[in-house]
């Protein structure tokens, strides 16, 4: 690149092109770490004992097998059975799969509550892409407030309710303004580049 006024406004163009693509990727990193994780060693022994499964496994078999066995976070102490749903539409394919859907319980618990009440709906199930958007809303919402679990829950009662009145489960898209309109309600600001910001 020549060195002249061109040249030095294309390096700091790039520099800070650089910066942003470097912002995206940390707040990314950090959308994951909304709740904090269980404990490691609790997952550990857990994962053990799933090795006991032959894989791939649905979540009503990891219930009925390990339903009982405990799994202890910053939340209180958790069943298996309180985190993973009585239903054979969800499959692991791995121990890893269960470990990761159990390592943030209030988010496992909002969604185990919303495909068993999809369960008892004829004709109305939970597709792969619906459920992680799910998710991604309720680790937006823990992010917003990690001491408090009361968004999630509320957004979850939402989805079920929604679910009793129309027979359907609602889009994502839904979902996503239902969350954002508590998170403003609740004096929490949501940017419209955000997930929740629709």
């Amino acid at each position: 690149m020549a060195d002249n006024k061109s040249g030095r406004d294309e390096q700091a163009d790039d520099a800070d092109r650089r910066q942003r693509e470097r912002d995206i990727l940390t707040a990314l990193e950090r959308n994951d770490e909304t709740e904090p994780p269980v404990d490691e060693r609790a997952l550990g022994e857990l994962e053990t004992e799933l090795d006991t499964l032959s894989f791939p496994v649905t979540a009503r078999e990891v219930v009925e097998t390990l339903g009982d066995r405990t799994v202890e976070s910053d939340a209180g102490v958790h069943t298996v059975a309180d985190l993973l749903p009585e239903t054979d539409q969800e499959t692991f394919d791995e121990p890893a799969t269960v470990r990761t859907r159990v390592q943030r319980p209030t988010i496992a618990a909002a969604m185990k509550r919303i495909v068993e009440h999809c369960q008892s709906i004829q004709q109305t199930s939970l597709g792969t892409s619906q459920r992680e958007a799910y998710e991604k809303t309720f680790r937006a919402l823990k992010a917003v407030d990690a001491d408090d679990d009361e968004g999630i829950q509320y957004v979850a009662d939402w989805i079920v309710e929604r679910i009793d009145e129309t027979g359907t489960l609602p889009g994502s898209r839904a979902v996503r303004r239902e969350a954002a309109t508590f998170c403003r309600a609740n004096g929490y600001s949501v940017r419209n580049d955000e997930w929740l910001g629709v």
